[in-house]
């Protein structure tokens, strides 16, 4: 028989001394990562770079796997796409958006909005569990490790807790990234749906961080950070459920906050870089092309196309071809075909991705860009 899960806020201390100690710099990069965040032209640039690739490593926690081409070529065409990782993946992506422009609404993150997100993620309609039998096994022998909540009518009692907890802050007054750490293990320890939940759960991390106003745009994402110590996540998910201590899991994922913002203000400050590098080259080499619109196209997806092009400058199919061969025969991106489609790749785009420092000390500077 699965064991009851207590209700929302826990009866225990949260904000430890060692927990206050980490609050600090994690607070300090999150407050930077959402300055740096608001100097890009076009959010659109980030949310979409960044939304590919988390949707890319929250999937692969669940051992769906993509390489970053079949992820851009299935998110550039709907219409062509080979791999199922990738289509699963793309929903991903779909989903965390959605759930953005449904949070920037009111700032409230509701069960029914979390079901919504859940259903652009999975294609189906199942919602939460109906059913008993769900059990969390180990990956390698196969043996239970956890049995979450089974009966419907429990889960939509935790889900309705789990939904004030998120909302009213009168319940608790935790620092929010404390409070998301609480959230994210009780969403994961509730496990309501049959499929979906791990990342559901993350997709709820980022949009709490939004609906707090700590971040104006979701930029933040833990899961490469959880598939680097992915051993370490199950352990302290199970080990808080089983001793009622919260500080280690606490102190985790706070420390997950703070690497991760530094990461993404290494990546943005590479981006903005480079963008700048290819303003001048454009302006100097291809002067009758250039426009801030042409600059957007480029960095808001690594791959683009004809067609996205035609759609962001308003210029006729030719026009745009023209457009994109310049630029391929002047290095700035790399000429593709697919099927009877042409892309066109920003390789340095993708490099900035593909070559983030794991290691703090490697992201002690990042370029300082200005006009």
């Amino acid at each position: 028989m699965a064991p009851t899960l207590p209700l929302l806020p826990p009866r225990t201390e949260l904000e430890t001394r060692a927990v206050l100690k980490r609050l600090a710099p994690a607070h300090r990069f999150l407050a930077e990562l959402k300055g740096l965040a608001s100097t890009i032209p076009n959010e659109h640039i980030l949310i979409n770079t960044l939304a590919l690739q988390e949707a890319k490593d929250s999937s692969e926690i669940e051992n769906i796997i993509t390489t970053q081409d079949e992820l851009y070529k299935a998110d550039l065409f709907s219409d062509y796409i080979r791999d199922p990782a990738a289509k699963e993946v793309s929903r991903y992506a779909t989903a965390l958006k959605k759930g953005f422009e449904l949070v920037s609404r009111d700032h409230l993150l509701t069960t029914n909005r979390i079901l919504d997100i859940h259903h652009e993620l999975v294609l189906n309609d199942a919602g939460i569990r109906k059913v008993p039998g769900t059990a969390l096994k180990n990956e390698r022998t196969g043996a239970t490790v956890y049995t979450p909540p089974q009966d419907h009518a429990e889960l939509v009692r935790l889900m309705t807790n789990l939904e004030q907890f998120i909302n009213d802050d009168a319940l608790s007054d935790a620092d929010p990234l404390v409070k998301m750490a609480v959230i994210h293990h009780q969403f994961e320890s509730i496990h309501p749906f049959y499929d979906g939940n791990g990342r559901t759960g993350r997709i709820i991390n980022i949009l709490y961080l939004v609906a707090k106003g700590l971040l104006n745009i979701p930029v933040l994402y833990l899961s490469r950070y959880v598939i680097h110590t992915k051993t370490e996540y199950y352990r302290l998910l199970q080990e808080t459920r089983d001793t009622g201590d919260w500080e280690p899991w606490i102190l985790y994922i706070l420390q997950g906050v703070e690497l991760t913002a530094r990461q993404t203000i290494w990546i943005i400050g590479r981006i903005k870089a480079l963008m700048m590098d290819y303003k001048h080259r454009i302006r100097t080499d291809l002067p009758k092309i250039y426009s801030q619109d042409l600059l957007n196209n480029l960095f808001k997806h690594p791959y683009t196309k004809i067609e996205a092009l035609q759609n962001d400058l308003r210029v006729s199919r030719l026009t745009a071809t023209k457009y994109l061969d310049l630029l391929a025969a002047d290095g700035f991106v790399e000429k593709h075909k697919i099927g009877r489609y042409n892309y066109y790749i920003n390789l340095p785009l993708m490099r900035v991705f593909t070559e983030v420092p794991d290691k703090p000390e490697a992201l002690e500077t990042h370029p300082q860009v200005g006009e």
